[in-house]
C-alpha cells in the first residue's frame, strides 16, 4: 500500500477510535509506520485540539479544518463531528478533491443525503461510511453463507441492539439528545448499524412500521444541575419490516437496556437454515442446518457454533486465533504498569500473583499425577 496522509475532523471518543485504529494497521499489516500517517486534526476548541495533536504525534492543528483541505500531503479526511456538521463537510471536502471516511449515520435526512453523494460523485473522489460492524469476521462467514444459498429462501430475520447508556435520568443532555444537531436517538445512534447489517446480508429494504419512544423526557442542562431541557430524540424504537425481496423482519433499536453494556444480535431463519451472531460473543457465529441427522436420540440437529474469531485477510497480528478486542487488553495492562511506574504505585498483577498462579499449576500436575488432592502449600516443598 502507497504511503497515505490522514486529516482527522473532531477527536472525541469516537476520533480517538478511529487516530488509534489509523495507528495500529501498520502493525496489523506489516506495513512500514509511516504508510499510515495522521498529518494533521481539526476540533473547535484549540486548546483541546492542540492536545490532541500532542497525543497523535501531528504537527499540524488547527480550529478550520478547511487548512486540512489545502495540505498536498493529506490524501484522505476523516469526519468524527456531530451529525448535523456532516453534509458541510464532506461537500467541502470533496470539492477540496479529498477522499472521505465518515462516521455514522450519513447525514441529517434523505435530502442532505442526497446532496452528499451528488457531491462526491461528480467529484470523483473514493468515500465510505464507518459501518464497522460488518468487519467482524462472523459477519463475514454470515454473508457469505447466505451468498451460497446455505439458508435457501429466507423466512424472517430479526434485528436487535440494546445499550445502557441511557437509563439513568440525570445523564444530562449533549448533542446526542438534540434532534437538531443530531437528526435522532437511538435510530440513528445505534438502529443505523443493525439496519445496515441487513441490508448487507439480506438486500435492500421494502417498508418499515416503527414504534418509537422518548422514556425519559427532560434531563438535566449539565452534570450536578437541577435546570433540565427537553429530550426530543427517540430511547428506543421497534420496528417490523418487508425487505424488497419480500422477507418480513422485526428490530429492536434501545439505549435503555439495563444490563446490557453494548449487545447487538442478528438472527436469519431459512428454509434450509438459520444463522445468528451476538456481538457479546465476538469469535463465533451460530449456524443451524435442516440437513443435520434428526432423531430421537444421538442426532445432530441443533445450533452449533462456528468458529470466526480474528480472520481478518492479510493480517499479521493479531492472528486468527486471537479474539476480536484482543490487542485492547494489552493496551490496557501495559497502560496500567507504565502509570504504576510514573506514580510510584503498586503494579498488579505483581510477580507475588504470579508465584501464586504458578503453585495452582504445579498442584494441578501433582494431582494429575498422584491421582490424589493436592494442596498450594505442598507445591513449595516439592
Amino acid at each position: 500500500m502507497r504511503p497515505i496522509g490522514i486529516g482527522l475532523i473532531g477527536y472525541g471518543a469516537i476520533g480517538r477510535v478511529h487516530a488509534l485504529a489509523y495507528r495500529a494497521i501498520p502493525i496489523h499489516y506489516g506495513f512500514r509506520a509511516e504508510t499510515v500517517k495522521i498529518i494533521g486534526i481539526a476540533g473547535t476548541n484549540a486548546k483541546a485540539v492542540e492536545a490532541a495533536a500532542g497525543e497523535l504525534d501531528c504537527k499540524v492543528w488547527t480550529t478550520d479544518y478547511h487548512e486540512l483541505l489545502d495540505r498536498k500531503d493529506i490524501d484522505v479526511i476523516d469526519i468524527c463531528v456531530p451529525n448535523h456538521l456532516h453534509e458541510q463537510i464532506i461537500l467541502a471536502v470533496a470539492q477540496a478533491g479529498k477522499h472521505i471516511f465518515c462516521e455514522k449515520p450519513l447525514a441529517m435526512n434523505v435530502l442532505q443525503g442526497q446532496r452528499i453523494l451528488a457531491a462526491v460523485e461528480k467529484a470523483g473522489v473514493k468515500h465510505q461510511l464507518n459501518f464497522n460492524f460488518r468487519a467482524y469476521p462472523a459477519i463475514t462467514r454470515a454473508h457469505q453463507l447466505v451468498e451460497q444459498g446455505f439458508l435457501g429462501r429466507i423466512f424472517s430475520f430479526r434485528g436487535c441492539y440494546y445499550r445502557s447508556s441511557y437509563i439513568s435520568p440525570e445523564k444530562p443532555l449533549s448533542w446526542r439528545l438534540s434532534r437538531e444537531v443530531a437528526g435522532g436517538g437511538a435510530l440513528f445512534d445505534l438502529g443505523s448499524h443493525v439496519l445496515d447489517l441487513i441490508y448487507y446480508l439480506l438486500g435492500e429494504f421494502d417498508s418499515i412500521q416503527a414504534t418509537a419512544e422518548t422514556l425519559i423526557k427532560e434531563r438535566p442542562l449539565k452534570p450536578g444541575s437541577k435546570e433540565k431541557g427537553l429530550v426530543d430524540v427517540d430511547d428506543m424504537v421497534l420496528m417490523q419490516a418487508r425487505l424488497a425481496n419480500n422477507t418480513l423482519g422485526s428490530i429492536e433499536i434501545s439505549r435503555m437496556g439495563t444490563g446490557i453494556t453494548n449487545g447487538m444480535k442478528i438472527e436469519i431463519f431459512g428454509e434450509r437454515g438459520a444463522i445468528r451472531f451476538n456481538t457479546e460473543e465476538p469469535s463465533w457465529l451460530e449456524v443451524f442446518d435442516v440437513r443435520d441427522i434428526d432423531q430421537p436420540t444421538g442426532g445432530m440437529s441443533g445450533f452449533r457454533k462456528v468458529q470466526a474469531a480474528g480472520r481478518f485477510e492479510g493480517h499479521k497480528a493479531p492472528d486468527w486465533t486471537m479474539t476480536p478486542g484482543f490487542v485492547a487488553t494489552f493496551v490496557e495492562s501495559q497502560y496500567k504498569f507504565l502509570k504504576a511506574v510514573s506514580d510510584d504505585l503498586q503494579p498488579a498483577p505483581s510477580f507475588k500473583d504470579a508465584l501464586h498462579i504458578q503453585q495452582v499449576m504445579q498442584a494441578a500436575m501433582l494431582s494429575s499425577e498422584q491421582q490424589r488432592w493436592v494442596s498450594i502449600a505442598e507445591t513449595l516443598q516439592s
